[in-house]
């Protein structure tokens, strides 16, 4: 039997803290030795086809497998399926909405890293793309350091608008909609920019010493958020560097591995110094990685189980 879990069910089984606990837990883990794999095809028209495969943590007897559909003018964007099986047999054990998933496991993770890169003084928060994942990178940030203020922006100036009037009322914070990424920067001490872009919103002169960025919007191919120099002139960790070099925000910007300072396990566990000093501007510049989906997932299938949430469906039936 395969437990069908859409969006208002993960609404209801998945928890910030939890979550964020459940991704540090798998960036500090022991390697599989599997390589993660991200498969992407352009569609006929304004959309993009991708899969993540295979989502495998040790101690969890399952993987999973994402299968998406990116349009950048729908709402959602991203559309799609987690699929989780047993590990020992493949069975299909729960089917999961991917739009939440993702943008749980992607905004959390952003967090997480923004909170381990930033400096321990860094409190104006800003944002750069008021979507989904900039909500969970919100909730995130909120509830693990502490934020005296916000600065927002979006190409779509109603919904930074929207957006600012959600923070202000969620976390009781003064929020200012700036009129772009530059403007943004110039405030913020830790700076989000989750976007479709494909060319440079941010340069080195427009950052501040000290700030630390998280790119997220190059995921793939082609899409940019900040120019070489900026990279160049910032110590950049990453969640995979063979994905980053491929088509993430180091690859799309013309650099090599060069480029690239540690990954964030590698800062979780101690391995590799987070920052420099306290002038270091730190960038934080992940492409996604099917792990991340693994993590989620089977907390999610685990808490719907206890809760009696979901709907089972009887595929070979």
């Amino acid at each position: 039997m395969t437990l069908c879990l859409g969006r208002s069910d993960l609404l209801r089984l998945l928890d910030v803290h939890a979550c964020i606990d459940r991704l540090w837990s798998g960036f500090t883990a022991e390697p599989v030795g599997v390589d993660a794999q991200r498969v992407r095809a352009d569609l006929p028209g304004p959309g993009t086809a991708t899969a993540l495969i295979p989502g495998l943590l040790p101690g969890i007897p399952a993987y999973s497998v994402k299968v998406n559909a990116k349009f950048p003018g729908a709402r959602p964007a991203l559309r799609g399926v987690v699929c989780l099986h047993d590990l020992g047999t493949g069975e299909l054990l729960a089917l999961l909405d991917s739009a939440t998933l993702t943008a749980w496991r992607t905004g959390l993770a952003a967090a997480l890293a923004a909170h381990s890169l930033a400096r321990y003084d860094a409190e104006v928060l800003g944002i750069v793309g008021c979507g989904a994942q900039a909500g969970l990178f919100t909730r995130g940030i909120v509830g693990m350091r502490p934020i005296s203020a916000m600065v927002v922006t979006d190409t779509d100036r109603a919904r930074a608008g929207e957006f600012a009037d959600r923070c202000a009322e969620e976390f009781g914070l003064p929020v200012r909609v700036a009129d772009d990424a530059p403007g943004a920067a110039a405030e913020a001490d830790i700076l989000l920019t989750a976007t479709w872009s494909r060319t440079p919103l941010l340069h080195a002169a427009d950052v501040r010493p000290g700030t630390q960025i998280t790119s997220l919007g190059a995921d793939e191919p082609g899409k940019i958020e900040l120019a070489a120099d900026l990279l160049l002139a910032s110590r950049v960790v990453v969640d995979d560097a063979r994905l980053a070099l491929a088509g993430g925000a180091v690859g799309n910007a013309g650099l090599d591995a060069s480029a690239i300072s540690a990954t964030l396990g590698e800062v979780l566990t101690g391995a590799v110094p987070a920052r420099g000093g306290p002038d270091t501007v730190t960038v934080y510049a992940p492409v996604g990685v099917p792990w991340q989906d693994l993590a989620l997932a089977w907390h999610g299938y685990r808490a719907a189980g206890e809760a009696g949430a979901g709907t089972p469906m009887d595929f070979l039936g």
